[in-house]
C-alpha cells in the first residue's frame, strides 16, 4: 500500500510541477510535459515489480507506438483555440482524435503483426 502511495505521489509532483512551471513559463512548462517522465516511471515502477527483459521490451517498444497517434492532438489543439474554439471543446476534439488515432494505430499493428 505505501509502495502504491509513493508511486502515486511522486507522478503526482511531475504533473504539478509542469503546470506550475507552464503558469509563468509555458514553454518551458510544455518542456517538462513532454519528457517522457510518465514512461520512464512506468518503466522503473514495472520493472521493480516485475524485472522481466522481455516484458519490458514489449512495454518500451508499445509505447513507442503509441506516442505517436498522440502527437497531433498537440497540433489540432492550439489551432482550434487560435480559432476562437472554447478550451474544453478543443480538449475533447484532441482528445476524440487522439483516441481515433489510437484505434486507428492498433487496427493497423495488427494487420502488420506488430504486438500492442
Amino acid at each position: 500500500m505505501y509502495y502504491l502511495a509513493a508511486k502515486a505521489i511522486i507522478s503526482g509532483i511531475l504533473i504539478a510541477a509542469a503546470s506550475e512551471m507552464a503558469k509563468r513559463y509555458p514553454g518551458t512548462g510544455a518542456l517538462i510535459a513532454s519528457l517522457p517522465l510518465v514512461s520512464v516511471l512506468g518503466m522503473i515502477w514495472l520493472w521493480h515489480d516485475k524485472p522481466d527483459a522481455e516484458n519490458m521490451a514489449v512495454h518500451a517498444g508499445a509505447t513507442f507506438w503509441y506516442v505517436l497517434p498522440s502527437l497531433p492532438m498537440f497540433l489540432l489543439i492550439p489551432v482550434l483555440l487560435r480559432h476562437g474554439t472554447p478550451f474544453w471543446i478543443a480538449l475533447g476534439a484532441g482528445c476524440a482524435l487522439t483516441i481515433l488515432l489510437y484505434s486507428a494505430t492498433v487496427w493497423i499493428a495488427r494487420q502488420n503483426g506488430l504486438p500492442l
